[in-house]
C-alpha cells in the first residue's frame, strides 16, 4: 500500500485517470486491471465502497459538522466519527467551536475555511474506510498552512490505504513513494522523487526548479 502521485500540466490527463478508476466512463481501448480483474467486471456500487475521492470541490451540507462527517456512514458509532476527525487533523478546530461537533456549517460550509472544509471531506472519506484514496487536486486552492495540514492528514494514512494523489503543486507530493509524470495523455516519467529530481532534463526537475523560484520570489 503505497502513495502514488500523478503530476503534469493542465490538460495532461491527470483527472481523466480518476474518472476511469471510478468508472465515470470506461476506456475505449485497452483495459484497467485491479488485482488482475478488469474494472468493467466490477459493479459501480462495489467500486465506490472501495474507492474514496477527495477533490478540490468539497461537498459540504447545511447541517452540523457531525452530520457532514457521518454522511459516509450514518449509523457509525460516535467514537468512530471522532476518530476519523482526529485522523484528518480536524478534531482540534472542531472542538474550538462553541458547539463543537454540533456546529452548523451553513450553506456549502460558508462558516468554515477552505482548509477546514477539506479536512471534513477527508474525515468523511476515512469514516467510509475505503481501500483506495484518490486526492484529486485536493490542496490546489488552499493557502500554505492549510495545505500542510491536509498533507499531514494524507501522509498519516500511509501504509493503511493505497493513496493516489493528483496534484499540480509539487510540494504536495514530495513525500510520495512513486511519481508518475503525464504529458498530453501519456506517461513521460516514472520514479521516486529523488530519481526524478536527478534527471536534469526531465519535466519534473524543470517544474521543481520553476516552482521553487516562484516561492523564493514571493
Amino acid at each position: 500500500k503505497r502513495v502514488v502521485a500523478i503530476v503534469g500540466e493542465s490538460g495532461s490527463g491527470k483527472s481523466t485517470i480518476t474518472k476511469l478508476l471510478t468508472r465515470h466512463y470506461d476506456p475505449t481501448d485497452g483495459r484497467i486491471l485491479i488485482d488482475g480483474i478488469d474494472l468493467r467486471r466490477i459493479t459501480l456500487n462495489h467500486i465506490r465502497t472501495k474507492i474514496a475521492v477527495v477533490s478540490q470541490h468539497t461537498e459540504i451540507f447545511n447541517r452540523t459538522i457531525y452530520d457532514n462527517i457521518a454522511y459516509a456512514k450514518p449509523n457509525a458509532p460516535k467514537k468512530d466519527v471522532i476518530s476519523a476527525a482526529k485522523k484528518a487533523n480536524a478534531h482540534s478546530f472542531i472542538t474550538s467551536f462553541r458547539n463543537g461537533y454540533n456546529t452548523l456549517v451553513g450553506e456549502r460550509g460558508v462558516r468554515l475555511s477552505g482548509g477546514q472544509q477539506q479536512r471534513l471531506s477527508i474525515a468523511r472519506a476515512l469514516l467510509a474506510n475505503p481501500e483506495v484514496f484518490i486526492f484529486d487536486e485536493a490542496t490546489s486552492s488552499l493557502d500554505s498552512e492549510s495545505e500542510r495540514s491536509i498533507q499531514r492528514a494524507i501522509f498519516e494514512a500511509r501504509g493503511k490505504y493505497t493513496i493516489l494523489i493528483i496534484a499540480h503543486r509539487l510540494s504536495t507530493i514530495a513525500k510520495a513513494d512513486i511519481i508518475i509524470v503525464m504529458d498530453n495523455g501519456k506517461v513521460v516519467e516514472l520514479g521516486t522523487p529523488s530519481e526524478l529530481l536527478n534527471n536534469r532534463k526531465g519535466w519534473y526537475n524543470k517544474m521543481h526548479r520553476l516552482q521553487r523560484l516562484g516561492e523564493l520570489r514571493k
